[in-house]
């Protein structure tokens, strides 16, 4: 892969920013304040002073060039409001409501996925252990230091210090307290369960380097990123300071920066080539400046996670001869849309996937970790809208349906149900992964309303509703809408991509009623959040007037 440089602020934050609530219904100057006019004169539809608000705000200036999709409706499914609902929009984050629906739809809700230390070689009576040492991974997203279920931010207080290794420490022990005093070979990551692709289809180069793009494979590990924290020198010129975390050397950092005077300019830039180990940072951090703080992606996290064993072995005075190395299963696909567009016969569990966890014969499991069950990664995916969580739950629908964890097979999975279950229109949507990061995933505001409404009908439904945002609560929501009558009567996904953004869900109105809504807003001014707020507004007259 190319170098790619971090930016201080990366131009691509998908993690759903907390996107006003607010059904926003907006239009295009003049033309579209007659649309307005004439769609809230339709039957079922928004009384005229609703569309006439709604019209002025989305006219303003500031907020008028962007393309606006919206759709209302109540839980039956009869329309409040519509504009554009049909036509394609970039989701963003949004496309995690199809991904985590399916999950709980389709995939067992108690199922807990377990992380395993297998030793195929020679043990000695002296503890000795011959051959390679294999952890091997399932796809468990939470094999970190975050806490699950999804914890409620306590207003005021800082979130706890997360010890991101814990896990592996955990299995260090085991593999001591089984008694193991020298490993002759090498610590094997193993992500081979899902073939390897860890990249969905265009996602940027200038996001891989960061969190939310990191690498997707079976063997995640602290959400595959590491936290690095640059501090200023003690006086001018002096050379600053910096450390990761997790405090693993798999990573170098190569300082090229100085500190400047107190109250100065600060301007860092954080360079890394994805094929090397190095971190270069460069420019001048002020003497007085908070530390500057950015999560990056681990490039190889199975390499990263059996480098993390290995060190937590030699820690316990465990002797390793060998290196730290990962195994990967091959992928090809040719043609992506072709096979991801592909139908099922059907969306069953398929035996095979219990068939792939086997272990291979004359294997031991040393030590193992059973993660949380399924259905509580889908409160973290849909909550903090972790982006690689999304991904492997997609992963996930292809391998316990089809035997093969690719996101060509949980595609082929997604549009089957959604297209044969949900009757959402087939040629609504376009996806080429489970998170919205895509530049090439396409939606109109009618398939997510479709799917919101499917959702309120099923006995999952309101497990998933949970699981979502709460309007100056928790999530991505949790600093919008902070007061009444919208504190906690919002329940929505947003979604922030570019110049893209995105809310889609449930609002309790004034009159009582639940209305079901889908916002989306594509090509907005670029750097400015005008469009946030205008969705605010109308999110209270929404509220207000139904």
């Amino acid at each position: 892969m190319q170098a790619a440089t971090l930016s201080r602020m990366p131009g691509h934050f998908l993690r759903c920013v907390s996107l006003g609530l607010f059904l926003v219904c907006m239009l295009h100057g003049a033309g579209a304040q007659q649309a307005a006019s004439a769609q809230s004169a339709a039957p079922g539809q928004a009384s005229s002073s609703l569309g006439e608000q709604i019209a002025a705000i989305v006219n303003e200036p500031a907020v008028s060039r962007a393309h606006w999709g919206v759709h209302v409706t109540t839980l039956d499914g009869k329309t409040v409001f519509a504009l554009n609902e049909g036509q394609f929009f970039q989701p963003a984050s949004n496309l995690k409501l199809f991904t985590t629906a399916a999950v709980m739809a389709l995939l067992p809700a108690d199922e807990r996925l377990v992380t395993q230390v297998i030793g195929s070689g020679v043990y000695g009576a002296d503890g000795s252990y011959t051959g390679d040492l294999v952890l091997r991974g399932v796809g468990d997203a939470n094999f970190s230091g975050r806490p699950v279920p999804y914890q409620r931010p306590v207003p005021g207080q800082p979130a706890p210090k997360r010890e991101e290794l814990r896990y592996i420490d955990e299995l260090a022990d085991k593999v001591k307290a089984a008694g193991i005093t020298r490993v002759q070979g090498n610590i094997v990551g193993d992500d081979s369960l899902m073939p390897n692709d860890p990249y969905p289809a265009d996602w940027a180069l200038d996001d891989t380097p960061w969190y939310y793009g990191a690498p997707i494979n079976a063997l995640m590990i602290a959400d595959n990123a590491v936290t690095l924290t640059v501090h200023p020198g003690a006086h001018v010129d002096a050379p600053l300071a910096a450390d990761l975390d997790p405090a693993l050397p798999f990573y170098t950092v190569d300082l090229q920066a100085t500190t400047s005077a107190k109250g100065g300019d600060s301007a860092l830039d954080i360079q890394r080539d994805l094929n090397t180990r190095t971190v270069h940072i460069y420019g001048r951090l002020a003497a007085d400046a908070k530390p500057y703080v950015q999560d990056l992606s681990i490039g190889e996290p199975a390499e990263y996670a059996a480098a993390a064993l290995k060190a937590a072995l030699v820690r316990r005075g465990i002797a390793v001869s060998g290196t730290a190395v990962a195994k990967h299963a091959t992928y090809f696909e040719p043609s992506f849309m072709k096979h991801a567009t592909e139908p099922l016969p059907n969306v069953a569990l398929s035996p095979v996937r219990a068939s792939l966890l086997q272990l291979p014969v004359g294997s031991r499991v040393l030590a193992e970790h059973t993660g949380p069950l399924l259905r509580d990664d889908v409160a973290i995916t849909n909550k903090t809208s972790q982006n690689q969580h999304a991904e492997l739950l997609l992963r996930q629908l292809g391998l316990f349906t089809t035997g093969t964890g690719t996101t060509v097979q949980g595609e082929r999975v997604l549009r089957t149900w959604l297209t044969q279950q949900v009757k959402v229109d087939p040629e609504d949507f376009v996806f080429y992964d489970g998170s919205g990061l895509s530049g090439h995933d396409l939606a109109t505001p009618r398939a997510i309303t479709t799917l919101l409404r499917y959702a309120a009908t099923q006995p999952w439904g309101a497990a998933w509703k949970d699981s979502l945002p709460v309007g100056g609560e928790d999530g991505s929501l949790r600093a919008r809408f902070p007061d009444a009558p919208l504190k906690g009567h919002i329940f929505a996904k947003t979604g922030t991509l570019g110049e893209v953004h995105a809310l889609s869900g449930y609002i309790d109105c004034a009159s009582g009623q639940t209305l079901i809504f889908s916002v989306i807003a594509n090509d907005h001014t670029p750097g400015t959040n005008d469009d946030l707020k205008a969705m605010d507004r109308i999110a209270a007259a929404i509220a207000a007037g139904n």
